[in-house]
């Protein structure tokens, strides 16, 4: 069966000449949306854990979870190269001297690439000038950053903290160091249509990232979202509204950017959404069913950039 996206597993093997296995890190940190500096209580669909539910517990060192994971990954995948991946909560915030050394840390024997997650608003050139030291130690470094959607209304009502403008701005300052940068966008957030999602793929193609992260939204007990949920304030799209906004997607997005990932994994413990209840690879097996029965790729509307209008004249 022919490649209907650009799938990230292939472009590594590219890349690296190998399978290359991503290894989730977790730190002691926070976030500032919770801690007061731009919000209080963090996007209202976040739970205590953050985004790092299958990391190692951060009271191991950077070595040491990354030995720990790479132990495993070798046994269980074969695999000998490895992607340091520094996943949970926002890890450009912390001062700069810490930061620097945490990124000195995950350089050991294998690891081919430092990547860091954070947000937009977290983005600053004195940690991108500190990577780029890093980089010259002989690992390649790419930045992921949370955006979950271009649209500020929903960004503004699920507490995010920051607007569409820091995300435009972090992504320049990245390019400007020539990092690879990645996007999360979350496709069933409430109040989020078809326009919003077609919006996302139009304006991360104007940008030219390299890669995008695609999430279902789960819902974790606790979180004003799960208020929300429980009081009937929100609805959730059914799981075939979601396959489809995926496909739509896709042909909006530039082929040129990598897809890492067209629905996540979430923890089915303490939730009340995830996922309709059913596996993450069955979702992914109705995406790829539902563009191979519609003939579907990706970029193939993705026609609305360098003056679409005037294209009939040049």
């Amino acid at each position: 069966m022919e490649d209907r996206y650009r799938i990230y597993s292939k472009y590594l093997r590219e890349k690296y000449g190998e399978k290359v296995y991503k290894l989730p890190l977790n730190l002691p940190l926070t976030c500032p949306n919770r801690d007061g500096a731009v919000g209080v209580g963090g996007c209202s669909f976040c739970a205590d854990v953050g985004a790092g539910f299958e990391s190692l517990e951060n009271t191991l060192s950077v070595k040491e979870q990354l030995e720990k994971n790479m132990d495993y990954i070798r046994r269980r995948y074969k695999a000998n190269k490895f992607i340091a991946y520094f996943q949970n909560y926002t890890n450009t915030y912390m001062e700069l001297d810490k930061f620097e050394k945490y990124m000195n840390e995950a350089i050991i024997e294998d690891i081919v690439e430092i990547s860091v997650s954070t947000r937009p608003d977290a983005i600053n050139d004195e940690y991108l000038k500190i990577l780029k030291g890093i980089e010259s130690k002989g690992v390649n470094i790419s930045i992921e950053l949370g955006l979950q959607t271009v649209n500020y209304h929903t960004l503004k009502k699920i507490n995010r903290g920051h607007t569409l403008a820091e995300l435009i701005d972090a992504v320049i300052r990245i390019k400007k160091y020539g990092f690879e940068t990645t996007v999360h966008l979350i496709l069933n957030l409430p109040n989020d249509n078809m326009d919003d999602i077609i919006e996302n793929a139009k304006v991360l193609s104007a940008l030219k990232v390299d890669g995008v992260k695609l999430h279902s939204l789960y819902i974790a007990k606790g979180t004003k979202m799960a208020c929300e949920y429980e009081n009937e304030e929100i609805e959730m799209i059914e799981l075939e509204e979601y396959v489809k906004r995926v496909c739509v997607f896709l042909q909006y997005i530039s082929k040129d950017i990598v897809i890492h990932r067209l629905i996540g994994r979430a923890p089915e413990e303490n939730t009340l959404f995830c996922n309709w209840n059913t596996s993450w690879w069955k979702i992914k097996d109705m995406i790829d069913e539902y563009l191979e029965i519609n003939d579907m790729h990706q970029g193939d509307k993705c026609d609305y950039l360098n003056g679409k209008s005037v294209k009939k004249f040049v």
